[in-house]
C-alpha cells in the first residue's frame, strides 16, 4: 500500500473520484456533482485558499484507490482562537484499520511539519463547510450540504486514538403544524418590539448579501470553532447557492430601520442529486432538474440573531416565517441544524418549536 501526495490534474481526478466507487450502490450517499467538488478543492477558483493551504493524498493498493484523506492548514482559524491547530477532511476509507491509519498517520505527519499540535476534523475544509463525521442517525439520507459516511468509519477513528472535541446535533420536523404558543408569541413579540420581517430581494441580490456579510460574523462569532468568513468567501457561498434560493425562504428581522437578524433555508437538492449517481454533468444534469421539481425537503441552513436581541423571541420570529412559507411552497418537511451540543438555548428552543434531534455528528481532536 501507498499513500502518496496529489501532484497533479491526474491524481487530483483519483482523489475526486474514490467516494463515487467507495459508495456506489449505497442507497442514503449523495453524489455531488464533480464540477462542485472540483471548485471545492481548487485553490485557485475556492476563496478559502486565500488564508489556508492544503495538501491531499490518495492511498492506493494493488492498483486500486483504498482511501483518501487532506491534511489542512486554516490560517483565519489560528488568528481568529490564537492555538495550533490543524486539520484533517475530505476522509473516505475502505473497512481497514491499517488503511485508516496510514492515511491519518500522513495528514498528521504534514501537520506537523506545519507546527502544528492538534489535528481536528473532519473538516471538509472548515467548520464554514461540510464538517463533522455522522455517528448518530445511519439510516437517514443527508440533506444539502451534510456529510454521511459509514458506520465504521466511527470504529476507524476510536481505533487511532481520536477523542471527541464537540457534538454537533441535527433535527427534523415533526409535524407540519407549528405548536400553537409560538404562532400567538409571533404575533406579540412583533407587535411589542416593533418588528418587522421581510423576504430576499432577488432584484436587490448584491445588496442583499452585503447585508449577510455584516450580520454573519458578528452573530456567530461567540460560538466554538467559528472562524470567520471573509467577503470572498461570503460572495463565492452565494454565488453557489442562487440558483437554488427561494426568496420567500430566506428573511431578515429588521427594527427601526436596522437589520438585527436572518434565516436562510434551502430546498434539499440531495433529493435531486441523488438520480445522478455518476456526478458528472452531462448527461446527468438533466436527470437533476427533473426531480428539483418534486422537492419536498427543506433545511435551515443558517439562523442567527444580533446579541442585542437574543433571547428576545426574534428566532421564534424567524422560524415561524420559514415555516409557513415552507408550507406554502409545497415542503413538508425540514431540517434545522446543525447546532453545537452545548448550545442550550438553540436546542431547547428547536425541541420547543417542534423539533427532535435525529442526527449527531461528531468533530474529534488527536494530539500531535
Amino acid at each position: 500500500m501507498e499513500i502518496a501526495p496529489v501532484t497533479d490534474g491526474r491524481d487530483l481526478e483519483r482523489f475526486i473520484a474514490f467516494p463515487y466507487d467507495h459508495y456506489r450502490g449505497d442507497p442514503l450517499w449523495v453524489p455531488q456533482l464533480r464540477m462542485d467538488v472540483r471548485t471545492l478543492l481548487s485553490p485557485a477558483k475556492n476563496p478559502f485558499f486565500q488564508h489556508a493551504e492544503a495538501q491531499y493524498f490518495v492511498g492506493r493498493s494493488g492498483g486500486r484507490t483504498v482511501g483518501r484523506i487532506a491534511a489542512i492548514k486554516n490560517d483565519a482559524h489560528t488568528r481568529a482562537h490564537h492555538d495550533r491547530v490543524g486539520f484533517y477532511g475530505f476522509f473516505e476509507c475502505v473497512n481497514e484499520p491499517g488503511v485508516a491509519t496510514a492515511l491519518f498517520d500522513t495528514a498528521a505527519g504534514w501537520l506537523r511539519r506545519q507546527d502544528l499540535g492538534v489535528m481536528r476534523g473532519p473538516m471538509s475544509p472548515s467548520i464554514n463547510d461540510e464538517c463533522g463525521l455522522l455517528v448518530q442517525g445511519f439510516d437517514t439520507p443527508p440533506t444539502l450540504m451534510m456529510p454521511q459516511n459509514p458506520p465504521y468509519y466511527v470504529d476507524l477513528h476510536n481505533r487511532y486514538g481520536f477523542r471527541k472535541a464537540k457534538d454537533l446535533l441535527v433535527y427534523e420536523s415533526t409535524t407540519t403544524r407549528l405548536p400553537e404558543r409560538i404562532v400567538r408569541a409571533a404575533s406579540v413579540i412583533a407587535q411589542r418590539k416593533g418588528i418587522t420581517l421581510r423576504a430576499l430581494n432577488m432584484r436587490r441580490f448584491k445588496e442583499e448579501v452585503e447585508l449577510v456579510k455584516a450580520l454573519y460574523n458578528e452573530a456567530w462569532e461567540k460560538n466554538w470553532g467559528f472562524v470567520p468568513l471573509t467577503e470572498a468567501e461570503i460572495d463565492h457561498l452565494a454565488k453557489q447557492l442562487k440558483p437554488i434560493v427561494v426568496p420567500d425562504l430566506v428573511c431578515f428581522a429588521e427594527r427601526a430601520g436596522q437589520v438585527i437578524g436572518f434565516a436562510v433555508a434551502l430546498p434539499d437538492l440531495n433529493v435531486a442529486l441523488k438520480h445522478n449517481p455518476s456526478g458528472r454533468l452531462f448527461p446527468g444534469i438533466l436527470k437533476v432538474l427533473w426531480y428539483a421539481r418534486r422537492v419536498h425537503r427543506l433545511r435551515i441552513l443558517l439562523l442567527g440573531v444580533l446579541r442585542d436581541y437574543r433571547s428576545s423571541g426574534v428566532d421564534a420570529l424567524l422560524y415561524h416565517w420559514i415555516w409557513t412559507k415552507g408550507l406554502a411552497h409545497g415542503f413538508t418537511w425540514g431540517e434545522g441544524g446543525w447546532m453545537l451540543e452545548d448550545n442550550a438555548a438553540m436546542n431547547n428552543a428547536a425541541v420547543q418549536l417542534g423539533f427532535r434531534p435525529y442526527r449527531t455528528y461528531r468533530i474529534y481532536d488527536k494530539s500531535l
